[in-house]
């Protein structure tokens, strides 16, 4: 399987488009809906490098309120919301093409999808690989397969309870409560795991019917990839990795 070549901004722009990212982090918590709608168009924008969206059917695996179906839907996409927790569905706006089911259980049909999406979905389940596989399998032969997900061991590995989890992802669950006085959204061992970068890019090498197109630290700037050739490094600096495939 071999990387394809795509269209680059200037490295001006991607050091600008990296930081304002960056500095988004900061308000998700006081506007949730600026943060999430900058970083879904932002997605819109890393896909357009390599498909038009225009009439295109999507599944978005792990999608809760729809910002990214949103942002889909405004280049001109059909885009469904698959997510398994109906609060994170109805918490902005529910979108009107939503279904509430587990990504590996989802009743969307085998090969009937021009673009299958997941942001931040796979570092919540216990098995990547499995739930990244029933997700690719929904896209047809042509179609492309996109999917980011938080790497464990970067600054925002243990999300709320960060850079506690460096300590260890139950330890820092404990602080934040004790903190806090409530248990942390997202439980290690619960509903986050460990997932790392070697583990994504091992599947989207090896799995049978796809080519890589595209693999980068998602947030950084394009000459970042070199990073997911050095194994340690990977891990602690990629924050999030993006994996773009096509179906053969």
């Amino acid at each position: 399987m071999q990387t394809t070549s795509f269209r680059r901004s200037g490295s001006g722009d991607d050091l600008r488009r990296s930081v304002r990212l960056f500095r988004s982090f900061l308000t998700e918590q006081t506007d949730p809906v600026g943060f999430y709608s900058l970083i879904a168009e932002d997605a819109v924008t890393l896909i357009s490098r390599h498909t038009g969206l225009d009439g295109l059917r999507v599944v978005d695996f792990g999608g809760g309120p729809g910002f990214y179906s949103e942002a889909f839907a405004r280049h001109g996409a059909v885009s469904v919301v698959v997510d398994a927790d109906r609060s994170e569905i109805t918490s902005h706006r529910r979108h009107p093409l939503s279904v509430q089911a587990l990504a590996e259980q989802s009743p969307i049909a085998d090969g009937s999808m021009d673009l299958v999406f997941s942001s931040n979905l796979l570092e919540h389940v216990p098995d990547l690989a499995a739930v990244a596989d029933q997700m690719a399998r929904k896209v047809r032969p042509g179609g492309y397969v996109v999917l980011s997900y938080t790497a464990w061991l970067g600054p925002w590995g243990g999300h709320e309870t960060s850079p506690w989890h460096y300590l260890g992802g139950h330890r820092a669950a404990r602080r934040y409560e004790r903190k806090h006085g409530h248990p942390p959204k997202n439980r290690f061992g619960e509903s986050m795991y460990a997932a790392s970068v070697a583990e994504g890019m091992r599947w989207a090498r090896s799995t049978p019917g796809l080519e890589l197109v595209e693999a980068r630290p998602r947030y950084l700037p394009p000459w970042s990839r070199f990073l997911l050739r050095i194994p340690l490094l990977r891990e602690l600096l990629s924050w999030n990795l993006w994996l773009v495939l096509r179906r053969l």
